[in-house]
């Protein structure tokens, strides 16, 4: 028997469901009237989404965090949401309210009504989220153009390593491990970031896949060649990666759960997006930039070397 990938399983559906030709983007977009709506949908599964030592509580605000991180990647306010939740006949008055108090305490964070939802029971907790909003436009995965800058709103490989902590269980919880796994456990969208800044992006995407997974994409989309000259990371994760000679690359690139985005913009506006970020708090990193061709490369020493999508892919071997 053939196992489907994810692409192969979103052809199907597109072809059964009678819809066009599928260009993969971060939210829905359609319109009600004149009103034009944003959408996202999200799932969260404890059994791969949720390491052990993770709190439930943490796993509530990250389910919500998850589709807000699409939404200040399109520089779209959230307004509404809706929560499915699936839970286990055992479950305890415990868990339940430790799921509210996550729920709870990020809808309020990101200003989002929660309007209701459905409840049902399996065998694992699921938690199902949608959101919604309004706008005049979202930025685009594909615009990129010949000439513009990349830019990633924060440094990557943290939640990778983060990761790879909490599922080998290490007790040796020094600050550079405990500043890991914070970064999976509680990430932080740049949502006012994307939404003040969304007229200067030419292009932008959420990371959570992965940051070669998003390049490619963003790369592939606008039909030009992405050259990465920055690792955009700290001195503290090099220099961890290389005394435990783990592959830098792996973190940085192919790990995925940052909940970052990448965004480019032209030269002239660098100067401005700049100042906002110093104004808002928040970091942001200039990676690379746009040129003539196709594909994503890293450059090392005046070679272009092929950075292959090798981020996070439901299904994949």
């Amino acid at each position: 028997m053939t196992i489907l990938d994810e692409l192969a399983i979103i052809k199907i559906l597109q072809k059964r469901l009678g819809n066009k030709k599928f260009v993969s983007e971060d939210v829905e977009v359609f319109k009600i009237g004149r009103v034009k709506i944003v959408a996202k949908i999200d799932t969260f599964v404890q059994s791969t989404d949720m390491p052990s030592k993770m709190r439930m509580d943490d796993a509530a605000r990250k389910s919500i965090v998850a589709c807000v991180s699409d939404f200040a990647a399109k520089g779209v306010k959230p307004q509404y949401g809706m929560i499915s939740l699936n839970l286990p006949k055992t479950i305890s008055r415990v868990k339940i309210n430790e799921i509210s108090k996550g729920l709870r305490y990020a809808s309020k964070e990101f200003n989002i009504r929660i309007l209701g939802g459905d409840t049902n029971e399996g065998k694992e907790i699921v938690i199902n989220v949608s959101i919604f909003g309004t706008t005049d436009k979202i930025v685009r995965r594909k615009g990129a153009k010949i000439g513009d800058v990349i830019f990633v709103t924060g440094p990557f490989g943290y939640t990778a390593l983060g990761l790879k902590i909490l599922l080998e269980k290490k007790k040796d919880m020094n600050n550079f491990v405990k500043k890991a796994v914070k970064s999976f456990v509680n990430p932080n969208p740049k949502l006012d970031f994307g939404v003040k800044n969304r007229n200067y992006f030419t292009s932008s995407m959420d990371s959570s896949d992965g940051l070669s997974t998003t390049l490619n994409e963003m790369a592939n989309q606008s039909k030009c060649k992405f050259v990465i000259n920055n690792i955009p990371t700290g001195k503290d994760l090099l220099e961890f990666a290389k005394s435990q000679k783990i592959n830098l690359n792996d973190l940085v690139f192919h790990g995925g759960e940052e909940y970052e985005f990448v965004f480019t913009t032209s030269k002239k506006n660098k100067s401005l997006i700049n100042k906002n970020s110093s104004l808002l708090k928040t970091p942001i990193i200039e990676i690379g930039y746009v040129t003539k061709g196709k594909g994503v490369f890293l450059e090392k020493q005046e070679k272009h070397v092929p950075l292959r999508d090798l981020g996070w892919h439901h299904f994949r071997k």
